[in-house]
């Protein structure tokens, strides 16, 4: 009798944890299928959007209609993810010229809803406050519920375009306090017929209306481009350099190791920043812009400093020569120039980028460790003296 009890609480325990367990994925998705959860919280009627699967591999739902004489309602529903979600339109598909309006919840609580024009693909070259798209005040709002972002607006004006573009911003890194987004972490384009139909990934909206579009995902190649620029100087200049240095400074003793390790290291982190150099060349990131322009004079300037310490390396004077002393010092200050740069250039970079702002904390440790190091072995070395 008590292993019938035994099992019969633990069937119903079974029972609630799976109900408990489907309710809480029920109110963390969203779908076609399923009622506008927040619909009670956006400030204009929902109850006839037309819905369509917008971007399959970011989960963004998009609902919509014509609300009435030139006014239009959107409601963007996506995972969140700690960033803005975003929704631009235009008129031949492509980002740059386009108008758009983004989203957030700060960390705070309260929500953020702007519009933009994207004049380009960094942050600077999309003011926010600017644009085309004329929202209707006061029925903008996003919201969270559960794991997931509802961005919600109205648009005056004719039909807007039917070509969008959509875009998430880098995991758990909100905009500034002015309102300029970091650079987004993925973007991908579609379109929507307006008339009737949707236009995403191929699924059909609640009224039966077929795709007019395949959504397609944006500047992959160019992210891999940047992300190889990055890592390569990062690792040449930022990290290999700095190491180079503390072979030549502090381990003389172990004669004549240090010097082939430090002329080993210092050769293969130049290659390697010289490779990222070339790599960042070829990115085509808003050229003309103010902040692009002084990272990439920087990295000109870096390299000219580190070729000027190759030709100095391969020019070297014998050790009794008169002119070592003045080239020691020539190459000691012009090297640590090199890379005092190449250090701060990096974190430049990095914010340029909009990267997540762990690969900063991550490149700060290693130079804190390395500073560590350095001041141990400096004490040891004037100790010894």
């Amino acid at each position: 009798m008590e292993m019938e009890k035994a099992s019969s609480l633990h069937t119903l325990f079974l029972f609630f944890l799976g109900f408990t367990f489907t309710s809480l994925v029920k109110s963390q998705s969203d779908s076609c299928s399923s009622k506008l959860s927040v619909s009670h919280l956006i400030p204009f009627n929902t109850s006839s959007l037309k819905c369509f699967s917008a971007w399959s591999s970011q989960d963004f739902i998009l609902r919509y209609e014509n609300a009435g004489s030139n006014v239009w309602s959107y409601v963007l529903s996506a995972p969140d993810t700690g960033s803005y979600i975003a929704i631009g339109f235009s008129s031949d598909g492509s980002m740059v010229g386009s108008s758009a309006i983004a989203g957030w919840i700060t960390s705070s609580g309260p929500g953020i809803v702007k519009r933009y024009y994207l004049g380009g693909t960094s942050s600077k070259r999309c003011p926010p406050d600017q644009g085309s798209l004329d929202p209707v005040p006061g029925r903008s709002l996003i919201t969270a519920q559960g794991s997931r972002l509802f961005l919600a607006f109205q648009l005056n004006g004719a039909q807007p375009p039917q070509r969008l573009i959509y875009a998430v911003g880098p995991q758990n890194n909100l905009p500034s306090s002015d309102g300029y987004l970091p650079r987004h972490r993925t973007m991908a384009s579609g379109s929507i017929n307006l008339s009737g139909g949707s236009g995403g990934d191929g699924e059909k909206d609640e009224d039966g209306g077929g795709a007019t579009g395949d959504v397609v995902e944006g500047d992959a190649s160019s992210f891999d481009l940047e992300k190889k620029h990055g890592i390569l100087v990062m690792l040449g200049w930022g990290v290999l350099m700095p190491i180079g240095m503390m072979m030549a400074r502090y381990f003389k003793k172990f004669d004549p190791f240090w010097f082939y390790s430090h002329i080993s290291i210092q050769g293969i982190g130049f290659t390697l920043g010289v490779a990222g150099i070339i790599l960042g060349f070829k990115l085509d990131d808003d050229e003309g812009e103010g902040d692009i322009d002084t990272h990439k004079n920087l990295g000109i300037f870096i390299l000219v400093f580190g070729c000027l310490q190759v030709m100095a390396f391969l020019a070297r004077p014998k050790k009794d020569a008169k002119v070592r002393r003045y080239w020691n010092w020539y190459h000691f200050w012009v090297g640590r120039a090199a890379i005092a740069c190449a250090v701060g250039n990096i974190f430049y970079g990095l914010d340029l980028a909009g990267e997540d702002s762990s690969w900063s904390i991550g490149y700060g440790i290693f130079l804190g460790v390395w500073g560590l190091f350095c001041l141990v072995l400096e004490v040891r070395r004037w100790m010894d003296a």
